[in-house]
């Protein structure tokens, strides 16, 4: 199978990734390979096709549903690799949640501090997790920027339902139906 530039990129950057990854202490058995795998897939509508004999999973990869991300020959490679895919929804408000608590955890881990080393940056972040898990925030969505978005709406005008608007009505001009009414208009 042929591969383009940004394909074979990432497929070597996916190895390296892998191959910096510790080996496990023990190794499991083909029982317990399978097991993981099964648990994996218990509830997907579209079952993959896996490997006769599974590679131990080393790892979770969150992807979006982008059609190469989807297709059997990428599929395969990463279960070959004992990569576990996992795609995001179609309809992800979620996302934008989950990016918001990753934001704040990296900023209460990491805000000040300069890391040596990747693990301990990786042990700050897990604390300030543990912190977050202990006392979560609860997210609210709307809340006081929805509210000033709204009377935001309510100070503008409308124009025809095309959804632009003005912070000013704008002089309808009279046509001659409006003059007429007003000139004929009854005043006993």
């Amino acid at each position: 199978m042929y591969k383009c530039g940004p394909a074979r990129l990432a497929e070597a950057e996916l190895i390296a990734i892998l191959s910096a990854l510790p080996d496990p202490v023990t190794a499991p058995t083909l029982e317990a390979i399978k097991t993981t795998w099964a648990t994996w897939t218990a509830g997907l509508t579209r079952y993959p096709t896996l490997p006769a004999e599974p590679v131990a999973a080393r790892m979770r990869l969150v992807l979006d549903n982008l059609a190469g991300h989807l297709t059997p020959a990428f599929v395969l490679w990463l279960f070959e690799h004992g990569i576990i895919p996992l795609y995001t929804p179609l309809g992800g408000s979620w996302l934008n949640m989950a990016e918001s608590i990753q934001r704040i955890i990296e900023r209460r881990a990491l805000e000040g501090q300069h890391p040596e080393s990747p693990a301990e940056s990786i042990e700050w972040l897990e604390a300030a997790t543990r912190g977050w898990n202990r006392q979560p925030t609860p997210f609210i969505w709307g809340g006081k920027r929805a509210a000033r978005r709204s009377r935001s709406r309510q100070r503008r005008y409308a124009l025809g339902g095309s959804g632009a608007c003005t912070y000013r009505p704008i002089r309808r001009r009279k046509t001659a139906l409006d003059k007429w009414l007003q000139a004929s208009q009854v005043t006993h």
